[in-house]
Parts: structure tokens; sequence; C-alpha cells
């Protein structure tokens, strides 16, 4: 298991160090996720040992939220200040998805009719 939490933590490091080093505007985790991927793909599978540390971080995932409801208290009069954007954009971004999707299965749905 610490061999391949050291592998997670080292595809995370690489994101991170990718994303400072290129000034990208991409979080370095979800680099380091990508660069898990590709490996993964390179790889052709997923090791025994991986899925079973992989699956132990989620068993426990609940925790990882503790850290940010933390947070959300200790902003709280922030939150209360700022509610109407927060509010905007929480609304808007969830009618901007529902719609896309809609978009994308629309397209999809007639893509695969063309084909029939």
């Amino acid at each position: 298991m610490l061999g391949t939490l050291t592998i997670l933590l080292l595809c995370q490091l690489a994101g991170e160090l990718i994303t400072r080093v290129l000034h990208l505007p991409v979080p370095g985790p979800v680099i380091g996720m990508v660069l898990l991927f590709v490996g993964l793909l390179v790889k052709g599978d997923v090791p025994a040992p991986l899925q079973d540390t992989a699956g132990g971080i989620l068993r426990h995932l609940s925790l990882l939220f503790v850290p940010a409801g933390v947070g959300v208290m200790a902003h709280l009069h922030r939150l209360g200040t700022e509610a109407l954007p927060i509010a905007a954009a929480l609304f808007g971004s969830t009618l901007l998805g529902i719609a896309l999707t809609a978009w994308v299965m629309s397209a999809l749905s007639r893509n695969g009719e063309d084909r029939s």
C-alpha cells in the first residue's frame, strides 16, 4: 500500500510541477490524474495493489470533506455577504450544464439515427 500511495503522490507532485512551471490554469492534481490515466493506459490494466489502495481511499473519502466544512464555517460571514453572487454562479452553472448535456444528447441521438 505504501508503494502505491507513493505512485499516487508522485503523480500529483508531477502535476503540481507541470502546472507551476508552465503556468497552467489547471489544478496540479488534475494534471496528476491525467498522468496516472495515461500511465495506466500504457500499462494496459490497473494493478491489484493500486486498485486496493484506491478502494481504501474511496472508502474513507468522507473524511476529506471535514477540512472543507471547517473552511465553510470559518468563512460563514463572507459567504453570507456574497450569497447572491454565489447563488447566481451555482444556478447559472447548473443551468448551463443541463443545457449543454441536453444539446450533446440531442446531437448524439441525431447522429445515431443517421447511421440506421
